[in-house]
C-alpha cells in the first residue's frame, strides 16, 4: 500500500528490526524524556543492535553536539557513537552553507550544536547583529537561554538578514510534561519581523537528506512520537514508520490524522520493533484485529471485542481514516477510546 494513500496500519510478519536495514529513532519520547530513558527502551535497542539492526538517532533538539547526545545515549545503558547522531543542527548548518561564500559568519541564537555543527561546514558562530553576519540561525536553546537572543535575531532578521531555523516543532517532552520548543522561540521572532524562516529539520527535505547522507540506510524504518514531525517527514521521504505512544501523540489525535501522518505502524514503545505487527483486515462494514472490531457509525466509531488494547486503537485508526477519505469528519472517538483505556 502506498504511503500516500494510507487507510490503515499494516501488518508484518517479520519483527521490524529484522524486515528493515536501519532504524532512524527519535529522541525525545521516544529514547528518553527529560533525560532519563523510556520504559523497555534500552534493552529493545540492545535486542535490535545484537539481531543486526543499524541504529541511528535523529533529532530535531540542536541543543547538543552529536558527541553530548551519543555520551548520553551511552551512560543510559545505549552504546552510541557520535557517527550515529544526526540532528537538525547539521541538516540546518549543511543548508546554510549551501547558500552563503566559504567562512562567512553566521548569527547563532541557540546551543552549543548549533556552533559545532556550522564550524563542520567552515562557517563562523557570531552572538551579535552587529557582527555583519551573512545569515542568522536558530536553534533550540534550552530553557535558560536569555530573552535577549531573540530581539538580537529581530534585528538582523529586519536588516534582511537571511533566517534559518533548525526545525519548528512547537513543544518538547521534559520529564516535568510538555515544554515550549524552538518553534515557540521562532514564533517570537516571526512576530517581531514578519519574515520568515528557511527550516531543516523534520519534517522536511533538508532533514530527510542529511540523516540518509550520514547513514547510508537502505530500506530505513522512521520510529517516533510526533505525527506532524516524525511520521510526516516519513512520509515526505516515502520511507515506512512506526509510531509509539509513549511521547506527545495521543489516540483522538492519531484517529484524526490526515494523509500525511498516519503512520505504516502503531505500537506502545520500542518493543514494537522487536515483533511482528498485526493484520488490520476488512469486516463487513468496518475493520478487525486482533479480538476487536470497529467501524464509523453515522456520528461515532463503533467498538466492539476485547482483547489487547492496541489492536482495538490498529481497528479504529482503520475505520476513522477510511472514514476521513469518504468525506466523513469530527467523529466522535471518545467512548470507544475509553473503553481502550487510551
Amino acid at each position: 500500500m502506498s504511503q500516500r494513500a494510507r487507510t490503515r496500519p499494516e501488518g508484518s510478519g517479520q519483527a521490524l528490526s529484522e524486515a528493515y536495514d536501519t532504524a532512524l529513532l527519535d529522541l525525545d519520547g521516544v529514547v528518553y524524556a527529560g533525560g532519563n530513558a523510556i520504559a523497555h527502551a534500552v534493552d529493545s535497542l540492545a535486542t535490535a543492535r545484537e539481531g543486526g539492526m543499524h541504529l541511528a538517532y535523529v533529532t530535531n533538539n540542536a541543543l547538543h553536539t552529536p558527541d553530548a547526545v551519543a555520551e548520553h545515549l551511552t551512560e543510559l545503558g545505549i552504546p552510541t557513537g557520535a557517527d550515529d547522531v544526526i540532528t537538525s543542527a547539521q541538516a540546518v548548518a549543511r543548508l546554510i552553507s549551501e547558500q552563503v561564500p566559504a567562512g562567512a559568519r553566521v548569527l547563532v541564537i541557540g546551543g552549543e550544536g548549533l556552533r559545532v555543527a556550522l564550524r563542520e561546514r567552515g562557517l563562523e558562530p557570531v552572538e551579535s547583529a552587529d557582527d555583519d553576519p551573512a545569515a542568522v540561525v536558530q536553534g533550540f536553546g534550552g530553557p535558560d537561554l536569555p530573552w535577549g537572543r531573540f530581539a538580537e535575531a529581530s534585528y538582523a532578521v529586519a536588516r534582511g538578514v537571511p533566517w534559518f531555523a533548525s526545525n519548528t516543532d512547537l513543544t518538547i517532552p521534559s520529564g516535568r510534561g510538555i515544554a515550549p520548543g524552538n518553534g515557540a522561540a521562532v514564533e517570537v521572532v516571526r512576530i517581531a519581523t514578519g519574515a520568515e524562516p528557511q527550516v531543516a529539520g523534520k519534517p522536511l527535505p533538508p532533514m530527510h537528506r542529511e540523516t540518509i547522507l550520514r547513514t547510508g540506510a537502505k530500506r530505513p524504518l522512521v520510529v517516533g512520537d510526533r505525527l506532524d514531525t516524525d511520521i510526516e517527514g516519513a512520509f515526505n521521504g516515502e520511507v515506512d514508520s512506526l509510531l509509539v505512544l509513549t511521547g506527545v501523540t495521543d489516540g483522538p489525535q492519531l484517529l484524526a490524522a490526515p494523509p500525511q501522518h498516519r503512520p505504516t505502524y502503531v505500537d506502545a514503545d520500542l518493543r514494537g520493533m522487536l515483533t511482528g505487527q498485526p493484520e488490520v483486515s476488512e469486516a463487513g462494514d468496518g475493520f478487525r484485529c486482533g479480538g476487536w472490531t470497529a467501524k464509523a457509525g453515522q456520528e461515532r466509531l463503533e467498538l466492539d471485542g476485547d482483547g489487547e488494547a492496541l489492536d482495538g486503537l490498529r481497528a479504529l485508526c482503520a475505520a476513522a481514516w477510511t472514514a476521513a477519505g469518504e468525506g466523513v469528519c469530527e467523529l466522535d472517538a471518545g467512548k470507544a477510546l475509553a473503553r481502550l483505556g487510551l
